[in-house]
């Protein structure tokens, strides 16, 4: 009566049941409280579960196997790890140990949380012996898997059994798996080998198991070549198999061979369903190959299956390709219709489509229909932003760029860099240099492409040419140091100062070889936040080195001595440069004199006139 009303979903009539046992003097068994435990275990009620366990002690009672594999399945399944661990605590002190079906249980609570120590020891603890069927090691091996684990699974493999202990296809199949995930592919040659070995044949699982994996892999041929062993073996391959390997050919771009194995799998007997269709559509689609898109899509609905939206955003793809709005904008249209709407896949592709063919306000409409149902992505702004720009509305763009960069969105270097070509049309200096600056602390380093709208942003502001050159060229040398001399430079020019002396302070590493270009930012960077100390010291270091300073250098130095003191800061230059009889000295001479004279804060552009 209990198990009646609790399997019906009656637990709290169940729990009175319970109390009416005991008022009518009918005292509870074991397996009373099993029942209460399992109805609870079906819920997923841990605490349930518990409280009538620890019931069990105090009424007298002792927990059985049963009692232990419940409660045991349940609190691993919830992750309740100390919890699982007292109960295995109370089955030791019982006497009695680990039922073998509870073993591949608690191993995977520990897998799954990390604990591989604690995993190892529990094998090795309770889980050797002929007592454990070659299923549960399975199981065990399985859980490794799915981690891609192989190592740990391939040692459970191997481990001895004991007397009459014998490995069966299962595992075979287990470990095929482990490797496969694991892109070991080598190791599965020689596990087929030592399968035939011990007399055991492939089984439906195991080929099942090798074509996915071959597919998966990369290789199509060989998946092939198995169906067909499989084929000739007496199994016969389903439509899952198919579709595996048509996917690989497809990912592979190798249309012919994917078509013959549609039709081999019709002639088999086996009816395509909505995956294989959609990958022979998209196949198609990727590649402009309309007509054959769309030979497929008809196929596919007159053996009366359903495209879904997948299938539907390969057609809109299609059309796309060949700029057919109004019959994409028709399946975007029906996709409306069924149950969740359009995807994001199938906006994005609208959108870029409508961007491709300057039409704005069918973008938009999009746009902010996505951003109404939030569910806009990075992909979604980029395409709007790069729309905006090429139709000439830059101010439109840069909102754009400016929702994505706050948006928490930018999550590569191509999307980071979309955003900075809007700013770097517009000549924002100071938004480049702060995304650049997210960029980093957001752990992505800035790519080639970066670099030359860093370089195309400085050329729009009023600076020496002679300093971006030297960048632009350390950089093109590939020099160790040039990249953060660049990233210092455009902190610098932003008035980001703190952020340009942070990248300074990183340049004397050990793995950067520092060049005079570096040396040069640095003292520009110095001068500008008046560290005049640090300036002197980094130039002593590169008269040690003997990196002979340029006008670059000396400008530089000039213009951060003459901030603190002119006078002082001209004769350390020219005692250290030995500069005292040359035309460049007396120039540099005549500016400072200059600069005294008239206070001037131009000194950089006097002293390249002088």
């Amino acid at each position: 009566m209990i198990y009646g009303f609790g399997s019906c979903g009656s637990v709290k009539e169940a729990e009175v049941l319970l109390a009416n046992m005991v008022v009518r003097g009918v005292t509870p068994d074991i397996r009373t409280y099993n029942v209460m435990m399992t109805l609870f275990a079906s819920m997923g009620d841990a605490e349930g579960v518990l409280k009538y366990y620890h019931q069990i002690g105090r009424i007298g009672l002792c927990a059985d196997a049963v009692s232990y594999r419940i409660v045991l399945q349940v609190l691993c399944e919830r992750k309740l790890v100390r919890e699982a661990e007292d109960v295995i605590e109370g089955i030791i002190k019982s006497g009695t140990s680990i039922h073998e079906q509870s073993m591949p249980v608690v191993m995977k609570m520990y897998i799954d949380q990390g604990l591989l120590d604690k995993a190892n020891a529990f094998f090795e603890r309770h889980c050797r012996g002929e007592e454990v069927s070659s299923k549960n090691f399975a199981a065990i091996m399985d859980a490794f898997a799915d981690r891609c684990l192989w190592e740990e699974a391939e040692h459970i493999f191997h481990c001895d059994r004991g007397i009459g202990g014998k490995r069966e296809i299962v595992e075979y199949n287990v470990m095929v798996k482990a490797y496969g995930l694991a892109r070991k592919y080598d190791r599965v040659i020689s596990l087929l080998e030592n399968m035939k070995g011990c007399g055991i044949s492939p089984d439906e699982c195991t080929y099942n198991s090798l074509i996915q994996m071959f597919s998966a892999g990369g290789f199509p041929h060989r998946a092939k070549k198995l169906l067909h062993t499989m084929k000739d073996t007496g199994f016969k391959p389903v439509c899952d198999t198919y579709s595996a390997v048509m996917r690989a050919y497809s990912r592979n771009s190798l249309a012919s061979e994917a078509i013959d194995l549609y039709s081999e799998m019709k002639a088999s007997g086996v009816e395509p369903n909505v995956v294989v269709y959609g990958l022979l559509i998209n196949m198609f689609a990727e590649t402009g190959q309309v007509e054959k898109a769309l030979h497929y899509g008809n196929l596919m609905e007159e053996s009366g299956i359903t495209p879904n939206h997948i299938v539907l955003t390969s057609v809109i793809k299609a059309y796309s390709k060949i700029n057919c709005w109004k019959e994409a904008h028709g399946l975007y249209t029906r996709m409306r219709n069924m149950d969740g709407g359009p995807d994001i896949i199938a906006s994005n592709t609208m959108l870029n489509l409508y961007a491709k063919l300057g039409m704005v306000i069918e973008a938009k409409a999009i746009f902010d229909n996505l951003r109404r149902n939030n569910q806009e992505d990075d992909v979604s702004y980029i395409i709007m932003m790069f729309l905006y720009k090429n139709m000439g509305l830059l101010n439109e763009s840069i909102k754009i760029a400016h929702e994505l960069d706050n948006s928490g969105l930018l999550s590569d270097c191509a999307a980071y860099n979309a955003v900075m070509a809007c700013y770097v049309a517009k000549g924002n200096l100071r938004d480049c240099a702060d995304l650049v600056q997210k960029m980093v602390e957001d752990n992505i380093f800035p790519d080639a492409s970066t670099f030359q709208m860093i370089f195309s942003s400085v050329n729009k502001i009023n600076i020496s040419s002679e300093e971006v050159l030297q960048l632009e060229s350390a950089y093109s040398d590939g020099r160790s140091s040039a990249k953060h001399a660049i990233l210092a430079f455009l902190f610098s020019m932003a008035g980001m100062h703190a952020a340009a002396l942070n990248v300074c302070e990183q340049l004397p590493k050990p793995e950067l070889t520092i060049d005079p270009c570096a040396y040069n930012v640095a003292f520009k960077v110095y001068a500008s936040c008046g560290e005049v100390d640090k300036a002197f010291s980094l130039f002593m270091r590169m008269h040690a080195l003997g990196l002979k300073p340029d006008t670059v250098t000396c400008i530089d130095l000039s213009t951060c001595y003459g901030i603190s003191g002119m006078s002082e800061g001209m004769r350390r230059i020219s005692g250290l440069l030995a500069y005292r009889n040359s035309e460049f000295s007396k120039s540099l001479h005549k500016a400072l004199v200059s600069y005294r004279e008239t206070g001037s804060n131009d000194l950089t552009s006097q002293l390249v006139n002088k």
